[in-house]
């Protein structure tokens, strides 16, 4: 038997274990291509978004260095009045679960606060290069939030759709096979038994008949030889039973009438 196989004595319960093994390895098989492929087709799906957000990033933070740069032109430094002025968080970042088949994926939303931070930023000059920069920081931080939800989702699916490539592999390859070459040399091995049972059977029947053939030859001898060595009658013979019978029947030589 060609190919590797498992090391087990060939009865129909293992025949019938192995198949039954075989079987749900085949579904098991079937159930991670198809998880593999709906893991892979969100994996595109992401991986297209990543590209898009990536590109949005670039453009949305060219945007906020020019506003940065046009608030510092008509204003001047006003770092120490926004660390002044920045009271509470404007912008929370909530976390949330995605079920892909059977993977728990993160999403991270951002929660903006309105606010009444910065309004007296730019009061004396530069008020709307400041209302314009917090507007392009405030997508950007968006932005960066999307593109990190769709970054981590992007590197767990990679994992995952590894793992599983791995598992279909190894039951196509390795488990599927070795249990196929094990259900074959079992049957196999059910043959020859059923062939060697049935030529003993014969053998058996075969010595049974000529075990008979040679008794019933020898009683026929022996009933020949007893035969051959029984008297033979005489027809001469009066039986006593009947009686002395007719005297004038039978003749003597020493009587002359």
């Amino acid at each position: 038997m060609s190919g590797p196989r498992e090391a087990i004595f060939p009865t129909r319960m293992a025949l019938t274990n192995t198949k039954l093994r075989l079987k749900g390895a085949q579904t098991g098989h079937s159930l991670l291509a198809k998880k593999r492929d709906a893991l892979t087709t969100r994996f595109r799906t992401i991986l297209r978004k990543v590209d898009e957000a990536k590109r949005k990033m670039g453009k949305v933070m060219q945007l906020a260095s020019f506003s940065l740069a046009e608030v510092t032109y008509a204003t001047g430094d006003i770092s120490y009045l926004v660390q002044e002025q920045a009271k509470n968080a404007s912008f929370r970042v909530k976390a949330a679960s995605e079920n892909v088949s059977g993977v728990v994926l993160p999403t991270f939303e951002v929660d903006r606060t309105a606010g009444s931070d910065f309004n007296l930023t730019g009061l004396g000059r530069g008020g709307q290069q400041v209302l314009k920069a917090k507007e392009v920081y405030a997508k950007a931080l968006e932005t960066l939030v999307e593109l990190a939800s769709l970054q981590t989702a992007f590197m767990i699916l990679d994992e995952v759709i590894r793992a599983t490539n791995r598992r279909v592999n190894a039951i196509e390859h390795v488990v599927i096979p070795r249990l196929e070459n094990t259900v074959k040399f079992i049957i196999s091995e059910l043959d020859e038994m059923d062939r060697e049972e049935f030529y003993r059977l014969k053998k058996v029947q075969a010595k049974k008949k000529r075990d008979a053939d040679a008794a019933e030859a020898l009683k026929k001898k022996l009933a020949i030889e007893a035969g051959l060595e029984e008297p033979a009658p005489q027809a001469t013979l009066i039986d006593e039973q009947e009686g002395p019978g007719d005297l004038l029947a039978t003749k003597d030589a020493d009587v002359i009438f």
